[in-house]
């Protein structure tokens, strides 16, 4: 990369530490039924009020060496990681492709950061993350306009209807609608044809983690997390070979 076109890139890696510092409360805070949005930040352990030279981004975290200041107890890990994350998201999306459509590959891979971490820790996938980003790929994604909508379609139908039978087969859940609803998304994001390799990559991944972490059969695996994980290696591998 040309040394003039760094500042664009370094941009993007901060604002992507801002986002994971939203991102990452919102996914501590919101599943716990506390709010995001209102009131002052507090500390996620004693709830004591925190000054604002305590928020910035990953250098509070560093300079308090992951301690409360108020209480001393430990940082959720959460933070630095979700900071670290979204800061290479952010990076990474506009070295690929600098000017608005990183801009917007790097609002996907901040969307898909916090429905991964709010999978990994509670299954969930609230339609008020995934159904956004599935409308923000319609109006914004790389792919032509007809295959996103196509895409968005055969994501959600593709789980949707390999959910309702294994329930109808095996008698109970096994997929849940929020991973079809997020595939769905990554469809309008990146188009149908992306789709089958989405999903081939989450399988690989769920495989490797479930050999690695000595899962046993009757053992859950995260499926949005492997979406999403697989989803902007998609958007990565189009935004690196877009002529």
């Amino acid at each position: 990369m040309d040394t003039d076109a760094w500042p664009v890139p370094v941009a993007g890696a901060l604002l992507g530490l801002v986002a994971g510092s939203f991102l990452s409360t919102l996914a501590i805070r919101w599943p716990a039924g506390r709010s995001v949005a209102r009131g002052r930040s507090a500390c996620d352990g004693c709830g004591a009020p925190i000054a604002a030279w305590r928020l910035v981004p990953l250098a509070s975290f560093v300079a308090q060496r992951g301690r409360a200041g108020c209480c001393g107890g430990t940082i959720d890990w959460r933070h630095p990681a979700m900071e670290v994350l979204c800061a290479a998201i952010g990076a990474v999306a506009l070295i690929l492709a600098p000017g608005w459509p990183g801009a917007a590959g790097a609002l996907f891979g901040w969307g898909l950061a916090v429905l991964a971490l709010l999978d990994l820790d509670h299954f969930w996938l609230p339609d008020r993350l995934t159904l956004p980003l599935g409308a923000l790929g319609l109006a914004i994604g790389p792919a032509l306009a007809i295959d996103r909508l196509i895409g968005a379609a055969a994501g959600y139908a593709a789980l949707a209807l390999l959910a309702a039978a294994y329930r109808r087969a095996r008698g109970r859940i096994g997929l849940g609608r929020g991973d079809a609803k997020l595939l769905g998304a990554i469809g309008a994001w990146l188009g149908w044809a992306a789709l089958p390799f989405v999903l081939l990559a989450a399988c690989a991944l769920g495989i490797l983690w479930a050999i690695l972490a000595r899962k046993g059969a009757q053992d859950r695996l995260p499926l949005g997390t492997l979406l999403a994980v697989a989803g902007w290696g998609g958007w990565i591998f189009i935004a690196a070979t877009a002529v």
